[in-house]
């Protein structure tokens, strides 16, 4: 028997039929029109995204007329059935979220080499910010290896219609297209820094200006699972109705306008967007000290915990548990069972995927926590990585995660 490749010849089908099926849905809900790419040469790609939308990966495949190989995350793997169904049907590429995953390069080389095309967002996370995250530097030499011509596909206006912290999607405009292209030949004549600088400046998109109107009646809701510093009183807990969000320790009202701009009711709030609040709270958290916050919990909040088989299943782990966040680690306890604790010292990751759902990586156990529609797992994130920066006195000590 000769062996298996990863490209099958159904792949091709499945990804036509998707497009017949869902293509209108998708223009229809965020009303785009992705602008088709060029493939005539039927030349394989790279393709690196900016990652604004869950349907980021609908629009590059309306864009490319081929089938596309997403490098995703291991969450999507997790599920069982639903799992295995997604694998025959599409073959996406698998990553363990928060890690430098050796296997998964090896699989894109794979790819690569059987003349497919694939596809992936360098910043490994959707934008909370509206601006292009934190990218790792792993996607030059990964590039490299893989040999093929890049894609840079830029979206633009998608955080404007759909924040990652919020579940509506909003009227207005947005585009989906390719930038530009890097040929292998000319990135064979960059140094590591140029073709850093080059991929990072095709997908950089900030969206704290002026990008047109956004209309809803609900657009400041569950902006709460994205921020939990205020401008007035530190850490604190918010809560959003409708286009309004409010801080619960001072009471200070917030209006989300249509034009994304941030209004303080019967006050001068500080920030004219939401990346500047954003920004704000990352130098806020990263002026703490971990020290300081390990005898009180900073946070409690109720959730539900289940133990990851990776790329396998998911099992409940404690239902209806309490989930505490200090300076040095988390702590999750549950009804007739003895809290586990987690030092952020034994912990080898942490990640928010979603909206608002957290991982956490310790030794060879994966833990997931699903909290109610206002938990913010990004605070639970930001202080594992801020403990880690200033314990290992990181390069990337202004690094929270994203």
């Amino acid at each position: 028997m000769g062996k298996k490749t990863w490209i099958k010849p159904h792949h091709k089908t499945v990804r036509n039929t998707a497009n017949v099926l869902f293509g209108p849905f998708v223009k229809l809900k965020y009303n785009v029109r992705p602008e088709k790419f060029d493939v005539s040469d039927k030349q394989p790609y790279l393709i690196l995204y900016n990652h604004q939308t869950p349907f980021d990966q609908f629009f590059v495949g309306i864009s490319f007329d081929t089938p596309i190989y997403y490098v995703a995350s291991e969450d999507i793997f997790s599920n069982g059935f639903v799992s295995e169904l997604i694998r025959k049907l599409v073959a996406p590429i698998p990553i363990a979220k928060g890690t430098n995953d050796a296997g998964s390069i090896l699989k894109c080389i794979r790819v690569a080499r059987e003349g497919g095309t694939i596809a992936m967002a360098p910043e490994g996370n959707r934008t909370y910010s509206g601006r292009t995250g934190h990218m790792a530097e792993a996607v030059v030499p990964l590039a490299r290896k893989l040999g093929l011509p890049i894609a840079l596909y830029r979206i633009e206006g998608g955080y404007g219609k759909n924040p990652r912290w919020s579940d509506k999607v909003r009227r207005g405009k947005m585009r989906a297209y390719v930038y530009g292209v890097i040929k292998p030949e000319e990135y064979g004549a960059m140094t590591d820094a140029e073709m850093f600088g080059r991929i990072k400046e095709g997908l950089y998109v900030d969206e704290n200006r002026d990008t047109g109107v956004y209309g809803s009646n609900r657009r400041a809701e569950y902006i709460e699972r994205a921020i939990y510093v205020c401008p007035f009183c530190g850490l604190s807990e918010f809560r959003s109705k409708g286009n309004f969000v409010t801080c619960e320790k001072c009471g200070r009202k917030i209006e989300y306008r249509a034009d994304k701009k941030l209004k303080g009711v019967g006050f001068d709030f500080p920030f004219e967007y939401f990346g500047q609040w954003y920004d704000y709270q990352n130098g806020f958290i990263l002026g703490l000290d971990p020290s300081d916050y390990t005898t009180e919990p900073l946070y409690t909040d109720k959730v539900d915990i289940y133990e990851v088989e990776l790329y396998k299943r998911k099992k409940p782990f404690m239902k209806g548990a309490e989930l505490s966040l200090y300076g040095d680690r988390a702590v999750m306890s549950g009804k007739g069972a003895e809290p586990v604790v987690i030092p952020f010292s034994a912990m080898t990751s942490a990640a928010v995927l979603g909206r608002n759902k957290l991982n956490i990586y310790r030794s060879g156990t994966v833990y997931q926590i699903k909290g109610g529609k206002r938990f913010n797992a990004l605070k639970y994130m930001n202080f594992y990585y801020l403990y880690i920066n200033k314990e290992k006195d990181s390069e990337n000590g202004e690094f929270l995660g994203l």
